[in-house]
């Protein structure tokens, strides 16, 4: 029996229906997605749009027996500075094995499932330097030249489309829930430029038939761990091996493009608009480049949690100053919103003491994320001839960082897909800057300019010679 001071599902879950198919079941998509289906529910809203899960990957499978165990049940702890809130929720009913293409493809096949959507992290959808998807990528090729027995998770939703189309069903919609510009048309493109390689009629039909709405998702929502779990059971009596801590805030701006009807998201506060790109690129820019802004300075100074790096008042005005002088005077005018004060709630969320968020998580995989946070930034402030002194400090200390070493001397552990080749190229950067500003995957023309290069090296060059905390300090006298 839960405590009476834990929220549970207020619908009988028997009476739930299989609706959506996520691929991705982890902690962002139970704080966001099945958090606002959860709620729906329980107003008594699409029933019939319950999640089956799915994993392309046999790592997965650990994440699913712990839910199996559970019924397909999570805890999730909404904490905030002065409460914290804990319910379960029911909105998934199944889930499939992991990397059991076979069975995820039947199962997509199925009419009863109307949406196929994504959590996969921004480097899941074979993007290339310019961000265009890449159709040389060897798992592309793979599943390109064996369609039958795809691998990737665009080669099971492909065959997946294919098997529909065989037994005479519509195609569902595809909806990417990921932190990535114009994620809808980034699925489109991959999906479509997949089913180029082995059957390029087929890929006419998807690319006419198939509906992939853009969205922007907003949830700060760390990874999972002992301190977590201990938490949950000391505060509310609760055992759950997997259980989702996340801020109170969430936001979710939808384009209302769904080919087979959807749940009525918009009684739970999800906002659908003719066009989501206002939304996003203001998030994109001002949260997850306001997060790229404290991870580095925190991790050379060896800052463990986000709220830490807050308290430290270096980084606090690290980040309001280039923020207010240099991020957002490149966010275009959002409908009905205050850029600034939208800063200004940030700051207070990064700032939250019980999320519990690492520097770790947001210094993870920077060669997919500054090309998309923080380099588009770049290239509009250089092409209005605006200041980036801020954004080539951010750069630098991006670069010192990979560089593997703190300010105290401890080794940093590796953290991006490309961490060997980061580390070579940015101890090479300590004697030339501009080793680091040609990765054209990262930089592309922006690595050439020579105002950008030239204030790089100085910040580069001032972070080796005097350090994290004295460059901070000119950077914020000058």
């Amino acid at each position: 029996m839960l405590p009476v001071s834990v929220g549970r599902p207020a619908y009988a879950r028997e009476n739930l229906s299989a609706g959506i198919l996520h691929f991705g079941v982890g902690n962002f998509h139970r704080a966001h997605q099945a958090e606002y289906l959860d709620r729906l529910f329980a107003a008594g809203e699409s029933h019939d749009w319950a999640i089956v899960g799915a994993g392309v990957f046999e790592g997965e499978r650990k994440g699913k027996d712990v839910l199996q165990r559970q019924d397909w049940l999570t805890t999730l702890v909404e904490q905030e500075a002065d409460r914290s809130e804990a319910r379960v929720l029911g909105s998934m009913i199944d889930f499939i094995e992991p990397a059991d293409a076979d069975a995820i493809v039947a199962r997509m096949a199925q009419p009863d499932i109307r949406i196929v959507s994504l959590t996969i992290t921004e480097g899941g959808y074979f993007l290339d330097s310019s961000d265009k998807f890449d159709p040389s990528h060897p798992a592309i090729q793979a599943d390109g030249t064996n369609p039958e027995s795809p691998k990737s998770v665009f080669g099971m939703i492909l065959a997946g489309l294919r098997a529909r189309s065989r037994a005479g069903h519509p195609p569902f919609t595809v909806m990417s829930c990921d932190n990535i510009p114009h994620n809808g048309t980034v699925t489109k493109n991959a999906l479509v430029g997949l089913a180029k390689l082995s059957d390029p009629d087929f890929a006419d039909w998807i690319a006419s038939n198939v509906a992939f709405p853009n969205g922007m998702v907003d949830r700060i929502t760390p990874a999972t761990t002992d301190r977590e779990r201990e938490i949950l059971e000391r505060e509310f009596g609760v055992e759950d091996g997997w259980p989702v801590f996340c801020e109170g805030f969430t936001q979710w701006v939808l384009e209302d493009n769904f080919s087979l009807g959807r749940p009525a998201f918009e009684k739970v506060g999800v906002q659908f608009v003719d066009d989501v790109s206002p939304f996003e690129l203001m998030k994109l820019r001002i949260l997850n480049g306001g997060h790229a802004t404290i991870a580095y300075p925190g991790g050379l100074m060896g800052i463990h949690y986000v709220h830490e790096a807050m308290e430290h008042p270096l980084i606090r005005a690290f980040l309001r100053k280039l923020e207010e002088t240099e991020i957002i005077p490149m966010v275009p005018p959002v409908p009905e919103t205050d850029t600034n004060a939208y800063f200004d709630l940030i700051e207070q969320r990064f700032s939250n003491p019980k999320i519990g968020d690492t520097i770790q998580r947001l210094c993870l995989d920077g060669s997919n994320r500054q090309p998309k946070f923080i380099v588009p930034v770049i290239r509009d402030a250089i092409a209005k001839g605006a200041s980036i002194s801020g954004l080539a400090l951010e750069s630098a200390l991006w670069c010192r960082y990979c560089a593997a070493i703190d300010e105290s001397g401890r080794a940093i552990a590796p953290n991006d897909p490309n961490w060997d080749t980061l580390v070579r190229v940015a101890q090479a950067a300590k004697d030339n800057p501009q080793a680091w500003l040609d990765q054209e995957a990262v930089y592309g023309a922006v690595g050439s300019d020579p105002r950008f290069s030239a204030a790089f090296a100085q910040w580069l060059d001032m972070l080796w010679s005097r350090g994290t905390v004295a460059t901070l300090e000119h950077y914020l006298a000058t």
